[in-house]
């Protein structure tokens, strides 16, 4: 169970490895009007520091538990943890949120942890190894185009990042920038990679040592998605002096949700301009040649 010394050791995992299935849990104890002092959804959205008017638009929403948790992951990404989450219900004095949630919570913060120390379950080495040692974990068959015996293993020039939702277009992308003009390799999740493998330790694999480049395909569904939030974030982790050269934002619709701060420092490619649509297929594909 979840309290203040545990929220400790959950102070480093992002609030995004909170799976949909405990917000809601945890939505079902705070959507509720309380009954005196704030202690439901608007209590919480004030002590992470929404504004009344931003609090007073998601009285409208299904789920104003969820939407606040969303917003404040996207606003405050590097503070918004699962730590602070803790500390914040026991601010609010929600311990029977705690109580009953905190065992779902601390099953999502150890596959959390899990996920990332996975890389490193090796058994020690010298030095003399490293480099042998470092082959065979690259040498590892995750596509459909790795040799089955990990004899080669398949690069891309750029892994893509895209909502299920967005699939229709995805495959349009595909044929455009696959095609005998442009003969670019794209890395498709649900294409390419091989089913029964960790989503999480394969993306990073993926994005880090396989794709040259990363095209972020930004949705109102891709913000919502937690895996398209962890790969998002992982590229950008990776190579603080490169970011701009790493990734490249796609926006083919208009979306409804604010644009991710964290890629707002990017120069984006917009499918939406009706003007310079003639323009894009080539912009794109020579942005992840270069």
């Amino acid at each position: 169970m979840a309290n203040k010394q545990e929220s400790t050791d959950h102070c480093n995992v992002p609030l995004c490895a909170l799976n949909m299935s405990v917000r809601k849990r945890l939505a079902l104890y705070l959507n509720p009007p309380a009954v005196g002092a704030a202690k439901d959804w608007t209590g919480l959205a004030e002590l992470m520091g929404f504004e009344f008017l931003e609090i007073r638009n998601w009285e409208r929403h299904q789920s104003p538990t969820e939407a606040v948790m969303e917003a404040w992951g996207r606003r405050e990404h590097s503070k918004a943890t699962v730590g602070r989450l803790l500390e914040l219900l026991h601010e609010l004095g929600r311990e029977d949120a705690i109580t009953d949630v905190g065992p779902l919570i601390d099953e999502d913060c150890e596959r959390y942890h899990e996920r990332l120390a996975a890389p490193l379950q090796v058994p020690a080495v010298d030095s003399s190894q490293q480099a042998s040692l470092s082959m065979s974990l690259e040498l590892v068959p995750i596509t459909i185009w790795d040799d089955p015996d990990g004899r080669t293993v398949e690069k891309f020039d750029a892994f893509l990042c895209y909502c299920e939702a967005d699939i229709s277009f995805v495959k349009e992308l595909i044929q455009r920038l696959e095609g005998n003009k442009s003969k670019l390799r794209l890395c498709v999740f649900d294409r390419d990679v091989l089913p029964g493998q960790c989503l999480f330790s394969i993306a990073s694999e993926l994005i880090e040592h396989r794709c040259r480049k990363m095209v972020v395909i930004i949705t109102d569904e891709f913000l919502q998605s937690e895996q398209c939030d962890f790969q998002t974030k992982f590229a950008l982790s990776l190579a603080p002096g490169a970011r701009e050269k790493r990734l490249i934002p796609l926006l083919y619709k208009p979306i409804k949700r604010p644009y991710p701060s964290i890629l707002r420092h990017i120069t984006m490619c917009d499918y939406t301009k009706e003007a310079t649509k003639e323009w894009f297929w080539e912009r794109l594909a020579k942005s992840i040649k270069c």
